[in-house]
């Protein structure tokens, strides 16, 4: 008899274990790994405070296309940073924000953003997951309060599923907020153009394009620097300041004379997709930007060094540079249904590209 209820104690035991362990795997997030290109440097941010997940990215990608995220119900995150535009404000020289207003900056494309240490044009936030923080409480962007933010998303059922899945409980929070996003946001990873191919062994260069990167080597990667195509500094280019906007760049940040009209040398993978150009959109064609670089340039004594000259550049070497820069486009990324709105449920669909 005692052996009996001493093996009875032993299955109570196990089936309460067999509980607690299915239980808690239903919860448990599935891992998942980014996948980083071969050759490319080892991702800076960090994953062990935020490691991604399934459900994790599932969350982000709600969040990034609800437009409740802002006061009116009219803005999200994808409704500036359009896909199709590789993440930047597509089309238009400036963002728009909340009751019609503009901002005073075109929205930067969004990728490879595992690589980078400070983000904004003037990297005036330090932390990827900080970054949402900015344009959800800014008067001429989504206007909206954090904490109103927070209890819109408490308040819906299929949002408190969602935190639990990802988050093992309902309650929302502005720290799951911003690393959901920031998940959803880290998985957009950029390595997959014709550039990357040849560099793979796997394509090959026509001659304008061959000859293009040759010129882009000589004069165009100290600050674009491969495999990334910035260094991710802050350069003074000749800009003049729009007597509008009067946007002094990184100055703002540091309070330093020098930093004036300092700008973040943005990526130029997928540059061909993603016009305008410049901080404030000024340049609507690759093509004026590169006539800018070689005889429009406003240079002074803050405008950075490798520029001051200017860029010496012929009518046949920025059509060969224009070849080279048509093999940066990845439309694996720009059209990667992973990164588009649901189109379902809670979240809103993706804007419309009216040039397709």
């Amino acid at each position: 008899m005692k052996y009996r209820k001493t093996i009875g104690v032993i299955v109570v035991i196990c089936l309460i274990c067999i509980s607690w362990v299915t239980g808690s795997q239903y919860f448990k997030p599935t891992p998942v790994k980014l996948m980083v290109p071969k050759g490319w440097p080892k991702p800076v941010y960090d994953f062990k405070s935020n490691p991604l997940t399934k459900e994790g990215i599932e969350l982000g990608r709600q969040l990034f296309y609800d437009t409740r995220l802002s006061k009116d119900g009219t803005i999200s995150c994808g409704t500036c940073h359009q896909q199709f535009g590789a993440f930047n404000t597509y089309d238009h020289s400036l963002s728009h924000g909340y009751n019609n207003s503009l901002t005073t900056r075109n929205a930067p494309g969004l990728f490879n953003l595992a690589w980078q240490k400070e983000f904004m044009w003037d990297g005036g936030i330090n932390h990827l997951d900080l970054q949402p923080l900015a344009p959800i409480t800014a008067e001429n962007e989504m206007a909206e309060s954090i904490q109103n933010v927070l209890s819109k998303l408490q308040a819906e059922k299929e949002y408190r599923r969602l935190f639990k899945a990802a988050f093992g409980d309902e309650k929302v929070t502005t720290e799951k907020l911003t690393k959901a996003i920031s998940q959803f946001v880290l998985t957009f990873v950029s390595s997959n153009s014709k550039y990357d191919r040849v560099m793979q062994g796997v394509d090959t260069f026509i001659l304008p394009e061959k000859l293009g990167y040759d010129i882009f080597k000589k004069k165009c990667v100290s600050c674009h620097t491969e495999p990334m195509f910035t260094d991710y500094s802050y350069r003074n280019i000749g800009m003049p300041i729009d007597p509008f906007l009067k946007d002094l760049g990184r100055m703002k940040i540091t309070n330093d004379p020098m930093d004036s009209l300092k700008f973040k040398v943005p990526s130029l993978r997928n540059v061909m997709s993603s016009f305008p150009y410049g901080h404030d959109g000024r340049f609507f064609s690759v093509m004026s930007v590169l006539e800018h670089y070689r005889k429009n340039m406003v240079p002074d004594s803050k405008t950075d060094s490798l520029l001051r000259n200017r860029i010496p550049l012929s009518n046949f070497e920025i059509g060969q540079l224009t070849a080279f820069l048509y093999t940066l486009s990845d439309s694996s990324f720009l059209k990667n249904p992973n990164f588009a709105a649901p189109g379902k449920g809670i979240s809103t669909t993706a804007p419309v590209d009216i040039h397709n």
